[in-house]
């Protein structure tokens, strides 16, 4: 008898508790699927205003980690004053580093990291961007290895050798007596990333006009505006493609 009242009341408390986890589940999901609307807006407040409280009951959610590492980048771009941008890109930092430590075989966990490595880049000192930049090298190529077929993962590496590239002779001796070697890097090898992204994603105006920029710091003027041109004329898409696209016409104008 006392088994049976055990077993009843065993069976009372799994019925309570099932359709309480079927909720939880239910609310991770409408919650991923309302900042998911507001991803696609680029509206990134809005966006965090549902993933946060779905990360509190999913914590490890990899795709939700890499869905709020995204918002604080794009909270970076809007924001005015550096130090929100610094503090905006290390959060976002932080939320790519936890899907790299649960997932380190996703691909697009190590580029969020050398995405939020390269927002932060421009905006360091000498020594800092330094040292991003390693990071920013060390995770694209485990992207890369891990899934060679991610454009914007191409891209990135692109514009680490185009930045690089463009230090000029004097600089990049003063900084290996301060820093260390620097990592080698070529214009050459930027084109023949932007063009596999390219290859990969012709629909993705970045693409174009960093290939246009990179061909400007090589003196190529014909290439330059015919890649930029063709990125200027293409309709914006993604976030950053104003700010790319601003980057482009200021290129024209120089050249």
């Amino acid at each position: 008898m006392k088994s049976i009242r055990s077993f009843k009341s065993f069976c009372l408390a799994l019925c309570l508790i099932l359709p309480g986890m079927a909720l939880a589940e239910e609310s991770v999901a409408e919650l991923i699927k309302k900042g998911d609307v507001s991803d696609q807006k680029f509206c990134p407040t809005e966006a965090l205003a549902s993933y946060l409280p779905a990360e509190k009951l999913e914590p490890n959610n990899v795709g939700l980690l890499l869905c709020i590492a995204r918002q604080y980048r794009h909270l970076m771009a809007d924001a005015p004053e550096l130090a929100d941008k610094i503090k905006f890109a290390n959060t976002g930092k932080t939320y790519a580093a936890r899907a790299v430590t649960l997932s380190p075989k996703e691909a697009e966990a190590h580029l969020s990291v050398a995405l939020s490595y390269a927002k932060l880049v421009p905006f360091l000192d000498t020594k800092e961007k330094m040292e991003a930049s390693r990071q920013v090298k060390i995770s694209v190529d485990q992207a890369i290895a891990l899934d060679p077929g991610k454009d914007l993962a191409w891209h990135v590496l692109g514009t680490w050798h185009q930045r690089l590239a463009d230090i000029g002779m004097v600089k990049r001796a003063m900084a290996k007596l301060v820093y260390g070697e620097l990592p080698a890097a070529t214009n050459e090898e930027a084109v023949h990333c932007f063009q596999k992204a390219i290859q990969l994603n012709p629909d993705r105006l970045i693409h174009h006009i960093e290939l246009g920029r990179t061909y400007a710091q090589m003196g190529k003027e014909t290439e330059a505006r015919q890649c930029i041109n063709k990125g200027l004329a293409m309709p914006n898409t993604g976030k950053d493609d104003p700010e790319v696209k601003a980057r482009g016409q200021a290129t024209l104008a120089d050249l």
